[in-house]
């Protein structure tokens, strides 16, 4: 399946493109949204990171025109600071980030995210880590299974499945995504099952944030993000699911809410310390009909955007 960028033209649109400015993707993928944005530079440069390298190989061909203007990093988004300050880079203009996992991972059984096709466990974003969902399924004791289960995937019968997990690896390990799904199924009542939607949706949504770490990475890479912007830079970022979507707004509230003081101190409006950004986007902006229609990606996409105001 080819890869359709979510929330595309808004991304880039509200990231106001400077054509000389400094930007950064923190989540290059196949090359979509970053496409766009260099389309709108001239002198200006972006630096794209990724962790997979395949998503790297591939977007070299897909951005092979503008291969002068963007520096594409092996690297997960956390470490931008120190990426870009050994490139000489010491701030942005935007930064963008378009978070979760894209199609030609799910659509690659051998990369074993898909609940929907046989593969041999793995679900790493970065295949040279050690850690993979095949290591947490066979080797987490029941008490970590099931707090990965219930923080990660919000599975309210987390204790069930990672029971039924247990007992199955004492006979053979759970090898294969297939092997997963009938553990799964098999923990879950018969209520359950007749629900609309993949039973085992959230059991692997919750070991792919394990095996990548990916909500202690957001919190990070926000974090990284927003100290790099420029006075007048901007940071977009997608989200496609609630904890993800918590932590941007949370964090990006912080940012944008001026220190407390105490009421009673006597100062004035010019002595009180402001925030540094603002809020672009009072609420996130979502997809447009036309394009739930066109991509099924795009029904649970909600972009924030945070501007940076002062330095």
């Amino acid at each position: 399946m080819e890869h359709v960028s979510v929330l595309l033209e808004e991304t880039v649109s509200l990231l106001q493109v400077k054509p000389d400015g400094i930007y950064a993707d923190g989540t290059l993928g196949r090359g979509g949204h970053a496409r766009l944005l260099l389309s709108k530079l001239h002198s200006g440069h972006l630096y794209a990171f990724d962790k997979d390298e395949q998503a790297i190989e591939e977007s070299k061909v897909n951005l092979h025109e503008y291969l002068d203007k963007v520096t594409m990093i092996h690297s997960d988004f956390r470490a931008m600071k120190e990426e870009l300050a050994s490139r000489g880079v010491y701030e942005v203009d935007g930064i963008m980030m378009d978070l979760g996992v894209s199609s030609p991972q799910f659509d690659d059984p051998s990369r074993g995210f898909s609940y929907r096709q046989d593969a041999r466990l793995d679900m790493r974003m970065d295949r040279s880590q050690t850690l993979d969902a095949y290591t947490i399924v066979n080797t987490y004791p029941k008490q970590e299974l099931i707090r990965v289960l219930r923080d990660y995937g919000e599975e309210r019968y987390a204790s069930s499945i990672a029971g039924n997990i247990e007992r199955i690896r004492r006979d053979h390990p759970i090898e294969t995504t297939m092997q997963l799904v009938e553990a799964v199924r098999s923990a879950l009542p018969a209520k359950e099952l007749r629900k609309k939607g993949h039973p085992a949706k959230q059991t692997f949504q919750a070991l792919r944030i394990e095996v990548n770490d990916e909500l202690n990475a957001l919190r990070k890479g926000l974090e990284e993000a927003l100290d790099l912007l420029a006075p007048g830079g901007r940071c977009a970022v997608i989200t496609f699911h609630s904890l993800e979507d918590r932590i941007v707004k949370q964090t990006f509230k912080d940012y944008s809410s001026a220190p407390f003081v105490e009421p009673k101190l006597p100062l004035t409006a010019e002595q009180m310390e402001q925030a540094s950004f603002h809020l672009v986007t009072a609420k996130p902006v979502t997809a447009t009909e036309e394009e739930l229609n066109e991509n099924h990606r795009s029904h649970s996409a909600k972009l924030r955007v945070i501007e940076r105001i002062r330095g």
